[in-house]
């Protein structure tokens, strides 16, 4: 199966792009063919070719619980991604991931993502573990 990891950084880049690897490694592992995505350097991707697809940011700031304002833009853009199965996700980091995955989650639903999982990753040997759990088809 395809699968996108997906990831849009704000101020942290080099983490999220360790995590985003962890995650891929874990979803290879269980032989599936993944891509990783830089949403903010990647404008012009595509997603409708890829069957799962995993979706990742941070806080904007240390005390926020928003996300990068583009990210919406970003989804807009990457073609069809409504009836996608998938993973939201964001990296640990102060206070308030859990509204800031809330609000990841109702933006991915927007665009009419089917949600399957959900977390918040501090590591990325953590993420490995969660895409080898990941039940992607």
């Amino acid at each position: 199966m395809r699968v996108a990891v997906v990831f849009y950084p704000y101020a942290r880049r080099e983490k999220l792009l360790s995590i985003a690897k962890g995650l891929a490694s874990g979803i290879q592992a269980k032989g599936h063919q993944v891509d990783i995505v830089d949403g903010s350097r990647d404008v012009n991707t595509k997603l409708t070719i890829y069957e799962y697809i995993c979706l990742g940011t941070e806080g904007v700031s240390f005390f926020s619980s928003k996300i990068p304002e583009r990210l919406k833009e970003f989804l807009g853009a990457a073609g069809i991604v409504a009836g996608k199965r998938s993973f939201a996700f964001v990296v640990k980091k102060g206070f308030g991931q859990g509204k800031c995955l809330s609000r990841l989650m109702k933006l991915m639903e927007s665009e009419g993502m089917f949600l399957k999982f959900s977390e918040v990753l501090s590591a990325p040997e953590e993420a490995e573990e969660v895409g080898k759990r990941l039940n992607i088809g």
